[in-house]
């Protein structure tokens, strides 16, 4: 029997907010056969992935995997991504890692980490009641790969003591950095710079390389993703079959994880440090919005390949849900990851079923077999960091943005030298700043062109570009920007000399055919230019004003100020009226 129907209001507020009950009430069993494939291949990722990602942001690895366990599943609940695996992501790990570094001697970092977590999830909450998913359009893509690809030469330097066994010296300048790097290098004892490189080499191969040989070989499917994406669990047993075999740990000095908690985390509020709230605001508010926004374009990115849709704001309530989870979890803060993300969709995942599935496997590793996991190097856990965000340092996407764009070429080079050398957080903030005002910037300097019309034809095109028609008596300009108080006395400025270079000019025309918005600065500029035209026998007109523009307008005085000037429907019929006029 089917399941009973549900009040259409009902099951319309469901599929609003609880995501889930609309795809499970189709959900199939050919579907469950490709979510349980994909939920064990990305589990087979996600356990050292997870604890690694908790060293990384100077938390006890366990961490890792219990961040691992509840937010996935919130987030299958609430989230509008079928195939988006949320989790510790690295770039929202060494973020983390900078908060805490901040923070005052003798403070938890754990519970410090669940007091991150908190606070992104009610930020992401409050801004997901409040339909504020635009806010994901605050950080550009420029600003976002300028970000991403300094975050990540961040990450792979903060491993060099977990690769080398050495400790970087804590007052090295970013020049002093190449020769810290060498006395590392020359101190780093053999059997931990072994592990590291074996596993780098390991993890490199095991990728690409890997699954173009086994594809030649005849494997493919399942077979073949699971293969090829279990490198990062191979290179952990091996690591830690080596140094148990050999007792490295003890008589060659190589770095382990150490003893791992067994069970489930307790639920619940009692860890979190209040008193630390305020300090720990401002950092929460960054994490909040980059797990945001890369979580977002993560499912973006694949809803366009799937044709299904994301919904921006219900977004927000899931990442903010599965970060409320972590936070009461023992976790830490949580966003979609991209490389776990596309291994799991590419492992045939369906439905967030897979992440449900990833979910559980998770958890009876932290309750059955943690200690299992005591001797597992943290050489081989930076390998497999260093490996995952050598990714994200864009160069080829970078060259490609400065060369279509110089302003956003800038804004992606300010935004990396601001966070190498200022930090994370304020490298983040000036990106922000310096994209808003690259965006001021355009606005402000609008392209103005001078139009005529194409022989036999209503179409009018830019004189500097078209062969066209023009009218001795007809001035016709159109600014390609929105009128706002950025733009308005430029625009004005224009305006006036063009008008000084068209001296039989008698008209003149103004095309909004571009302009969606026009403030109050604009409508006063445009006022006191038809006032300062009429004395000298020209008339200001419109055209191609749109619907929305026009309502507005029609609530100011700039219609009574342009009379005798007209609105026209186009500047077509504007041409034909205004170019009889030859007295």
């Amino acid at each position: 029997m089917s399941p009973p129907a549900l009040p259409s209001s009902l099951e319309r507020a469901l599929a609003r907010w609880l995501p889930i009950s609309h795809w499970l009430r189709r959900y199939t069993r050919d579907d469950f056969g490709g979510d349980l494939i994909a939920g064990i291949i990305t589990a087979i990722l996600l356990v050292p992935q997870g604890m690694a990602f908790a060293l990384l942001a100077g938390l006890p690895p366990q961490v890792g995997l219990y961040a691992s366990i509840g937010p996935p599943i919130v987030y299958a609940a609430l989230g509008t991504s079928r195939a988006l695996a949320v989790g510790p992501v690295s770039v929202a790990a060494i973020m983390v890692a900078h908060a805490l570094h901040e923070l005052p001697p003798g403070s938890d970092p754990a519970a410090a980490a669940l007091m991150l977590a908190a606070l992104a999830a009610g930020i992401l909450l409050l801004m997901g009641l409040l339909r504020l998913g635009v806010v994901a359009t605050l950080i550009s893509h420029p600003v976002l790969s300028g970000f991403t690809s300094a975050a990540a030469l961040i990450i792979i330097v903060s491993q060099l003591p977990s690769l080398t066994g050495v400790s970087m010296p804590g007052n090295a300048s970013f020049e002093g950095l190449p020769a810290a790097l060498l006395d590392t290098v020359a101190r780093t004892p053999p059997a931990t710079a072994a592990i590291g490189i074996a596993g780098i080499v390991f993890l490199l191969m095991s990728g690409a390389p890997l699954e173009r040989v086994l594809a030649k070989l005849g494997m493919k499917g399942a077979p073949l993703v699971f293969i090829s994406r279990a490198s990062p669990l191979a290179v952990v047993l091996l690591s830690t079959l080596a140094v148990s075999a050999w007792s490295l740990h003890v008589r060659s000095g190589v770095a382990v994880v150490g003893t791992i908690p067994a069970g489930l985390p307790e639920l619940g509020f009692g860890r979190l440090p209040w008193n630390s709230a305020l300090a720990l605001l401002p950092a929460a508010l960054l994490i909040s919005l980059v797990s945001y926004v890369e979580s977002l374009s993560i499912a973006k990115t694949l809803g366009n390949r799937n044709r299904q849709s994301i919904d921006a704001n219900q977004e927000l309530i899931a990442i903010g849900g599965a970060n409320f989870a972590a936070a009461v979890s023992g976790g830490m803060p949580v966003a979609g990851g991209f490389s776990r993300t596309m291994v799991n969709y590419n492992a045939g995942a369906r439905t967030q079923v897979a992440s449900i599935v990833t979910a559980a496997l998770v958890g009876l590793v932290a309750a059955f077999f943690a200690h299992l996991l005591s001797t597992v190097p943290k050489a081989a856990l930076a390998a497999i960091i260093v490996v995952a965000v050598v990714k994200l340092i864009d160069l080829h996407g970078a060259l490609a943005v400065w060369r279509y764009d110089r302003l956003d070429g800038s804004v992606l080079a300010i935004t990396a030298a601001a966070v190498l050398l200022l930090g994370i957080e304020i490298g983040l903030a000036i990106g922000i700043a310096a994209s808003l005002g690259s965006l001021v910037l355009r606005m402000s300097r609008p392209h103005i062109a001078v139009l005529g019309r194409i022989a036999g034809s209503e179409h009018f095109r830019n004189v500097k570009r078209h062969r066209v028609e023009t009218w001795p008596r007809l001035l016709i300009m159109r600014v390609d920007e929105n009128l706002t108080f950025t733009n308005a006395g430029r625009v004005e400025s224009a305006i006036v000399s063009e008008i000084a270079a068209h001296p039989s000019a008698k008209h003149v025309i103004l095309v909004m055919s571009s302009v969606s918005v026009i403030d109050s600065t604009a409508v006063e500029a445009i006022e006191r230019l038809a006032q300062s035209l009429r004395p000298n026998g020209l008339s200001l007109h419109l055209s191609d004003v749109k619907g929305p523009v026009m309502d507005r307008l029609r609530r100011s005085d700039l219609l009574a100020a342009i009379a005798p000037g007209k609105v026209f429907l186009s500047v077509n019929a504007a041409a034909e009226e205004l170019s009889r006029d030859q007295d």
